[in-house]
């Protein structure tokens, strides 16, 4: 049945990539492996709750052809999972309930649904094929099927709160790109010749390279020593941090200055067996003892369902022993040495994942298909590198803590309502709890919308009393709708707290939802303040800034509220739990903090493309303050946009060419009057002779004319033509301004620089000029409008990105740095997060099961997990959060009247009234623990 919401056009339109669609993307992905993906045929077998995840992490991700197969009607336990099925849909076959919602997530991919048998015909028809929800037998036909033609083949299968994933990708599988991260490049300082001795090669870095042994590289834009130019990649070997053997170097021209040295990404080949392989690989022993009992766990349901015709019964434990026996009496795996392991069972594991399994739980889904689909990404692109082979992943942990009663299995039988799955696991008692949650979600980005699935699944706040509030300031954007599914086309520009709560409410109506478009911060806590924070269960944050990470678990600490906290970047992923007194509370590293560079270093002395970017991206502000020397070069610009306006574009034009004469010509050749020309290198003085040089000067001229309301020009001939008839710029010699080497000379001049200043330049444009940064939509001097370019990075079409892009590599030839393309100037100015659907499924998945066991009130640090996953690789880890730091005073060390020792933590201040506080005062307390009960007395 082939979609109506997509018709085939002609190859070309149909492998185009739509650059701010997958924008995100592409920073991960890159574009060949992207067309790569564009030209693919999937199919997804099984369209339950995981089929479902796969399924729609596919869409979003912009694959060519996705094909829907599941021939069996929709049941209530569906519900608890699948997303895009409901009430309604109960009786009606579920790939083609689904296919609609899932059309409308991507116009790029055509989709269609086939319920007939997976013939070898209908088989080699497609490049990647998953099976999900499948027997033991149709796994090893089409296993055995897919792996003869050629066809990637894998299995996923989640039962409760454990699931498996199987990859068989054929016995010459080519990984194009097995690394997410861009090849390394450093700028080369210098390139010894030594006869008898190998080329040693200096960078310029001041923190060093990070290549490493056996590298393969290649070499551009060295001056001298040319011959390394031409020559393909070589393999080098690191000495220290600042210096490679590059081979024999003698035969070569002298190196003379400048240049880079650049990785170079090889491919690998990878050979897989069929989904006969018995042998299971782990990171360690103890992981790879649970990850072959679990596999023997799942030979043993498959073999009960065959002879049952049924799963066993929620928490029964006559069916929970009789699988015991099943797995007790299947043959041994093997190990990592091919040799067969003969260990005992673990029957308590084997006994609570057949009690369970019956089960069918969004976290888990989300999780696994967040991986699945990954993998079938990789498949298809060959970009990263695959799992090998078989992974087994559980969440048992979330079950009721040891010394709790065990379920009744009449508390988790089927009630015929939507929660039926997963009340199999956790029982009806637990569903009503969920339901009465009241929760906080900051964030209805890419995590937050996922969450919001996740709560509507699971039926958080979906009760009496309950309630998700979620605030969201931004709106929905182009570049939003390839990973934050619940957005659509018809969302672009509304609110995403407003768009997202909308959405989830018609996947759950009962679902209480609450959405708000202001920011949490001091400002709005007359919004969230006492009486909200009071109110609430917990708190999710899904934010990309550590900044605003840090204000929410500084009001989850003050208001002692749990914070569920998850990030992404890549294929790499994070969640963690933070739960008061327990665990020890959020807190950043110094690796999160944001890259400061030297003014100095950005002014006259860069070194790295990203150096270039910083300081060109001041630029198309114009009016932006500046302090120090600096002040009166850019006070001379205001001055003139002020007093002396242009009249057209022809006077545009000559402006922009006089600000490139000054920046790429009279600001160097004043720079090397101080500093040699090893230290600087002076290019950029020919005159608008190369595309750079023009590109600069049209995208100036453009937002020069744009800030005095003027209309501009994109035709480059007429700009040719009007740099010809114009006067060439005068060289100015900038004999005022002084140039400094480092940061702490500037700092010891600035205060002179600064008091001197109002003699060079009229008092009334100081007034002026020294508050343009863009504070006001537009301001009036003596009849002149002024409209200032805020700047925006996803427009192709407001020359922003032009000029940014043009300035900075030409800055960069001024100092003999490597240039950057558009996509990768953009990533870095914009700060852009490199994000795919699939890590974010992961990761909220992730999330919801520390959830369950909040809401469950597990009070046993080593109930929870905190995790790290990198998709790319694959791997996951978990492991036990950290228990609060606790300090305490000794009773012996308090003065009268304080007998009793005091014990606090950032969880647990100790109150203090006026009447305590003054004995303490001589004592050394960290303050920061204490708070006051008095009105009269201010929290320390």
């Amino acid at each position: 049945v082939e979609s109506p919401y997509k018709r085939m056009g002609d190859l070309k339109t149909y492998l185009d990539i739509n650059e701010q669609l997958y924008s995100r993307q592409l920073y991960v992905l890159g574009t060949e492996a992207m067309r790569r993906l564009r030209g693919s045929s999937m199919l997804v077998s099984g369209m339950k709750g995981l089929g479902v995840e796969i399924a729609k992490n596919l869409v979003l991700a912009g694959v060519g052809r996705l094909t829907l197969r599941d021939p069996s009607p929709t049941c209530w336990m569906d519900l608890a999972s699948q997303f895009f099925l409901s009430e309604k849909d109960i009786g009606q076959n579920r790939a083609k309930a689904s296919l609609p919602h899932l059309a409308q997530l991507n116009s790029d991919v055509y989709i269609s649904t086939y319920d007939g048998p997976l013939t070898e015909t209908v088989l080699r028809g497609f490049q990647v094929v998953v099976l999900t929800d499948s027997t033991l037998k149709e796994q090893l036909q089409v296993g055995s099927l897919c792996h003869e033609h050629g066809v990637h083949f894998l299995v996923a299968s989640t039962r409760g709160l454990v699931g498996q994933l199987f990859c068989d990708f054929g016995e010459k599988f080519i990984i194009h790109d097995p690394s997410e991260a861009e090849p390394l490049q450093s700028n080369i300082g210098h390139i010894s010749q030594v006869s008898g001795s190998p080329g040693i090669l200096t960078v310029l870095e001041e923190n060093g390279h990070r290549f490493q042994d056996g590298d393969w590289v290649t070499f551009s834009d060295i001056e001298g020593m040319t011959e390394l130019n031409d020559c393909g990649p070589l393999p080098i070997r690191v000495r220290d941090k600042w210096t490679l053997e590059i081979g024999d170097t003698t035969a070569f021209s002298p190196y003379l200055r400048s240049g880079a040295i650049t990785q170079v990404k090889r491919s690998q080949t990878r050979s897989y067996v069929s989904v006969l392989v018995k042998e299971i690989m782990a990171a360690n022993l103890q992981e790879a003892e649970r990850a072959r009992c679990l596999h023997q766990a799942f030979r043993a349901l498959h073999k009960y369902q065959a002879e049952t015709g049924h799963l066993p019964r929620p928490w029964c434990l006559e069916d929970a022993n009789e699988l015991v026996i099943l797995a007790q009496g299947l043959e041994p795996l093997q190990g990592d040495n091919g040799k067969k392991v003969n260990e005992p069972l673990d029957e308590a594991l084997v006994r609570k994942f057949a009690m369970t399994s019956t089960g069918d739980l969004s976290p888990i889904n989300s999780v696994f298909g967040g991986m699945a689909a990954q993998e079938m990404l990789k498949a298809a692109s060959g970009k990263f590198i695959p799992l090998d082979q078989w992974l087994y992943f559980d969440a048992l942990e979330c079950l009721p803590e040891d010394g709790k009663p065990p379920l009744r299995p009449e508390a988790c039988a089927p009630r015929n309502c939507r929660y039926d799955g997963q009340i199999a696991v956790f029982g009806d008692d637990f569903q009503k709890n969920l339901g009465k949650q009241c929760y906080f979600l900051v964030g209805a980005g890419a995590i937050g919308c996922e969450l919001l699935k996740t709560f509507a699944m699971l039926g958080l706040g979906a009760g009496q009393g309950g309630g998700i509030t979620v605030t969201d300031m931004d709106t929905v954007e182009l570049s939003n709708l390839s990973r934050q599914f619940l957005f659509h086309s018809w969302d672009l520009n509304k609110p995403k707290s407003e768009a997202a709560a909308l959405a989830v409410r018609s996947m759950n109506p009962a679902l209480s939802v609450t959405a708000h478009t202001k920011e949490l911060g001091p400002d709005t806590e007359h919004v969230f303040g006492d009486d909200f924070f009071s109110s609430l269960d917990g708190v999710a944050s899904a934010l990309d800034s550590f900044q605003a990470r840090k204000y929410v678990s500084e009001r989850c600490i003050h208001y002692m509220k749990p914070m569920l906290e998850s990030g992404t970047q890549g294929t790499q992923g994070s969640a963690a739990i933070f739960v008061p007194c327990l665990t020890q509370p959020y807190s950043t590293s110094s690796e999160d903090a944001e890259t400061a560079y030297p003014v100095c270093t950005l002014r006259h002395f860069p070194s790295t493309i990203e150096h270039t970017l910083q300081v060109t991206n001041s630029e198309p502000d114009f009016l932006e303050r500046m302090e120090g020397p600096q002040a009166l070069d850019y006070l001379k610009t205001a001055s003139l946009s002020f007093l002396s306006p242009p009249q057209g574009w022809q006077e545009c034009v000559a402006w922009a060419w006089g600000r490139w004469q000054h920046c790429f010509h009279d600001s160097i050749t004043h720079l090397l009057q101080y500093f040699p020309h090893d230290k600087v290198r002076e290019r950029g003085v020919g005159v608008c002779v190369c595309d750079t040089h023009l590109d600069y000067i049209l995208a100036a001229a453009n937002l020069y004319a744009k800030t005095h309301k003027l209309p501009g020009s994109q035709d480059r001939d007429e700009l040719r033509v009007i740099l010809q008839e114009l006067p060439a710029p005068a060289f100015h010699l900038h004999t005022h301004t002084p140039i400094f080497a480092n940061d702490q000379e500037l700092e010891q001049s600035s205060e002179k620089w600064g008091k001197g200043l109002a003699s060079f330049v009229c008092p009334s444009l100081i007034g002026k000029a020294w508050h343009l940064p863009m504070r006001k939509a537009s301001w009036n001097l003596r009849g002149t409008s002024l409209e200032p370019q805020l700047f925006e990075k996803d427009d192709d079409s407001n020359f922003h990105m032009d000029f940014i892009v043009a300035a900075s590599n030409l800055r960069a030839e001024n100092y003999g740095i490597p240039p950057a393309d558009r996509s990768k100037s953009k990533r870095i100015v914009g700060a852009i997060i490199p994000a795919i659907a699939t890590t974010t499924a992961v990761v909220a998945g992730l999330v919801g099961l520390e959830l369950y066991k909040i809401v469950m009130g597990h009070r046993c640090l080593s109930s929870y997990r905190h995790s790290y996953l990198q998709l790319a690789v694959p791997h996951l880890s978990r492991w036990i959060p950290k228990a609060p730091c606790v300090q305490q005073v000794k009773p012996h060390s308090l003065p009268s009247p304080c007998r009793e020792a005091l014990v606090f933590s950032l969880w647990q201040p100790f109150f203090l009234s006026p009447f305590h506080l003054a004995p303490l005062l001589h004592l050394s307390l960290p303050w920061a623990f204490l708070r006051t009960r008095s009105p009269f007395l201010t929290s320390v």
